[in-house]
């Protein structure tokens, strides 16, 4: 009989690669899809056809519950959040309801309807903040400067409370920064990539930054995704960094994408105040040393490689979209 897989955030970046991920491993994947979903199905359209989607929200408590009662699934994925830290001062409730009570209302039903059931809970390297250790590990303690940063760290405590008080296998991944062509084009590294591409091809000028000087540990999401279901099939519920152990600065992501298609990110990169947040995290470098010893989790693509595979789809993109106009 084969194995059952709910992911909440199916439509999501890394969602989308791990339901391409264990439908490889022959799982029958169900994925929680909220109706008003800003991306829509766009990630996950090449194997959608595959895929059980059901509809709901994990605000809403009643469709979680009926979701898990539709796929009864040996594991959970909790992909889902509102997880841009920018978006996250200007929306902090709805930031900590998703983020934060929608992992506890997750745990929650996952007790009443399916306690068997094994969880992954998506955390987050904004739970360290401006840590004081360098780098970070998982006994190194939380201090977030975000609400977003606050409402994975809650989810994250909540988790280690229902392991403890209900025996629930919930494991936590604390994932550093991951990125790929499917990132959101609101997130910093995608900004870069295609502005990249539509300076390339003479469609804009220029690319106005916040912060280039933070520094950041980048990982390709089908790394964090693997290192996800490795966490899963651990046989204790435990908390596992997923991190490249490289931290570069964004200002490094732009020249090297910048070079990526022959251009030189001085002459178009102008920095914009306002586009600084009200508090901002200075660097952050994971250590991966234990899921590499009890996983087996290797990150298998390099800073170079995840800001070439952005550059070139991007500047696909824009060149097909070129053509279509020119066809239409």
């Amino acid at each position: 009989m084969k194995r059952r897989a709910f992911i909440t955030g199916i439509t999501g970046q890394t969602g989308s690669y791990l339901a391409e991920l264990l439908l490889a491993k022959d799982y029958e994947v169900f994925g929680l899809i909220r109706r008003t979903s800003g991306h829509g199905t766009s990630r996950i359209d090449a194997f959608k056809d595959r895929l059980y989607l059901i509809p709901g929200d994990l605000t809403d408590q009643g469709s979680i519950s009926r979701a898990l009662k539709i796929c009864h699934p040996d594991e959970i994925y909790n992909m889902a959040s509102q997880s841009h830290v920018a978006v996250s001062f200007e929306a902090p409730l709805h930031t900590a309801d998703v983020t934060g009570l929608g992992a506890l209302r997750l745990f929650e039903m996952v007790r009443q309807v399916c306690p068997k059931a094994r969880i992954y809970q998506a955390s987050s390297s904004e739970q360290f903040g401006n840590a004081r250790v360098s780098p970070q590990t998982e006994e190194t303690p939380f201090n977030p400067v975000s609400p977003y940063g606050v409402a994975k760290t809650f989810a994250h405590f909540c988790a280690k409370v229902y392991r403890q008080a209900y025996h629930s296998f919930i494991a936590c991944g604390i994932a550093f920064n991951h990125e790929s062509p499917r990132r959101g084009e609101e997130f910093v590294t995608r900004k870069i990539t295609i502005a990249v591409a539509e300076i390339k091809h003479k469609l804009r000028q220029e690319l106005e930054l916040g912060n280039l000087d933070s520094f950041r540990d980048w990982s390709h999401a089908v790394d964090v995704a693997h290192g996800a279901w490795l966490t899963l099939q651990h046989e204790t519920p435990e908390d596992f960094i997923f991190a490249s152990g490289v931290s570069h600065s964004v200002r490094e992501f732009c020249q090297a994408a910048f070079e990526k298609a022959g251009l030189n990110y001085d002459s178009y990169v102008k920095i914009n105040d306002a586009l600084m947040r009200p508090t901002e995290v200075s660097r952050l470098l994971g250590n991966s040393a234990k899921a590499k010893r009890l996983l087996g989790w290797i990150p298998t693509v390099s800073f170079d490689a995840l800001i070439q595979e952005m550059v070139e789809h991007d500047l696909a993109s824009v060149e097909h979209s070129l053509s279509s106009s020119v066809a239409g």
